[in-house]
């Protein structure tokens, strides 16, 4: 059955991962991340108010933006953030318990994992999507390597992704690319240049279009 989050991620093919100390302004940089053409946000639980800026989000631009939360590590953080509106979950790493909540919540998630035993385990314990972390250590070879003995996959490499190297990284196969520190950068939210946050994203966005 299709679920249109997933449907709106694979359409779009870019979530935008907004790390950041404190998430006063997630709303605003969401606001500017759309304004640049991109619709799937990842609020990290890194910071603080990661939940707090779910809720935020989802409240203003929620018929306009799937909203997530990433950096999932156990099913309690994954619970409390679906709680708090996330319609979809991210890890960094191959967490089975989480998957098996997020399955439990009917909602999607992309797992973390980097090997091909790591995604396979992944996908076989019900994985929407595989996250494939850190990709800047490997490259797009490494992401057409890993599908072609495993071409039902739909990967999500992150790490080091941005407006140069996004198209390669898809044209090897991959279903969507994570972006963070490229497209939205702390200094950029620190100094409120929302500008800056939609021109980045307009560049990632022509970037994949090319």
């Amino acid at each position: 059955m299709a679920d249109p989050v997933l449907d709106a991620i694979t359409a779009s093919r870019i979530v935008a991962i907004v790390r950041l100390e404190q998430y006063d302004h997630a709303v605003e940089v969401a606001r500017a991340l759309l304004a640049g053409g991109i619709t799937a946000v990842e609020f990290t639980l890194t910071g603080s108010g990661a939940n707090e800026a779910i809720s935020a989000t989802r409240s203003v631009l929620g018929d306009h933006m799937q909203v997530g939360v990433g950096t999932v590590l156990d099913p309690a953080a994954a619970s409390a953030a679906i709680s708090a509106g996330a319609q979809f979950v991210v890890t960094p790493a191959l967490r089975p318990a989480v998957i098996e909540a997020c399955l439990a919540h009917a909602v999607p998630i992309l797992c973390g994992a980097l090997t091909p035993t790591e995604a396979l385990t992944a996908h076989e314990a019900g994985a929407d999507m595989i996250k494939i972390f850190p990709a800047r250590s490997f490259g797009p070879s490494y992401i057409r390597d890993l599908l072609a003995p495993l071409p039902f996959l739909r990967v999500v490499p992150t790490g080091g992704i941005s407006a140069d190297n996004a198209h390669s990284y898809l044209a090897a196969g991959a279903a969507a690319v994570g972006i963070g520190g490229n497209l939205v950068a702390a200094r950029a939210v620190v100094h409120r240049d929302w500008a800056a946050i939609s021109a980045a994203a307009r560049a990632c966005v022509d970037a994949i279009a090319a």
